[in-house]
């Protein structure tokens, strides 16, 4: 007899469940990064949060990710984070696209971990105006909320990986995805401020 517990775990609930330690991880890096010390940390911070983007905005072009992901064109946020480095008068250093081979389901991996983080964007854009005078249209733009609002954005991405036709072998793959995007975020975390 089937009952709920039969039932698979919606994506959703799996990826923030089963990626939780990345997160953790993420969290620590953060601190050990000190991003919100000075302008030029911060600086730092956003050349790793440009190439990450530029990773994942590589994946828009992807038909598959489009007809999977139909509002991309609201997403991303790698000319804003190019933006605030020449507000910064940075630049973010050569990195190649480490997204160059993965595709559908992968890919839901790498948004749903860019689209997470801009919900944990609103902490971090407090941070840039109370301790370095930035602001949504100076240096912390890759921190603005999207103009239909952080939550209204996400919940709509939550549908999109919570849709009923993705099987299970491709909720293991969106899982993989993820867990590569936290460990690419963190290799350039690692990179930019010097970080064992």
């Amino acid at each position: 007899m089937n009952t709920v517990t039969d039932l698979p775990a919606l994506l959703s609930s799996r990826l923030k469940h089963e990626t939780a330690d990345l997160h953790e991880q993420m969290h620590a890096l953060m601190e050990q990064a000190r991003p919100f010390a000075s302008r030029a940390n911060y600086a730092r911070f956003v050349a790793a949060q440009y190439h990450f983007q530029c990773d994942v905005e590589h994946l828009f072009a992807d038909p598959t990710i489009q007809a999977a992901v139909p509002d991309l064109q609201v997403r991303g946020r790698e000319a804003a984070a190019l933006a605030d480095l020449a507000d910064l008068q940075a630049d973010a250093g050569a990195a190649s696209i480490a997204t160059g081979d993965v595709a559908m389901p992968e890919a839901l991996g790498w948004l749903y971990v860019s689209e997470g983080s801009t919900l944990g964007a609103a902490f971090l854009l407090k941070e840039a105006k109370d301790k370095l005078g930035l602001s949504e249209t100076f240096g912390a733009r890759n921190l603005a909320a999207y103009p239909e609002g952080r939550a209204i954005v996400w919940r709509r991405f939550v549908s999109f990986l919570d849709r009923p036709s993705l099987s299970q072998a491709e909720h293991e793959a969106v899982l993989a995805g993820a867990a590569a995007a936290f460990g690419r975020f963190g290799d350039l975390l690692k990179r930019h401020f010097a970080l064992a």
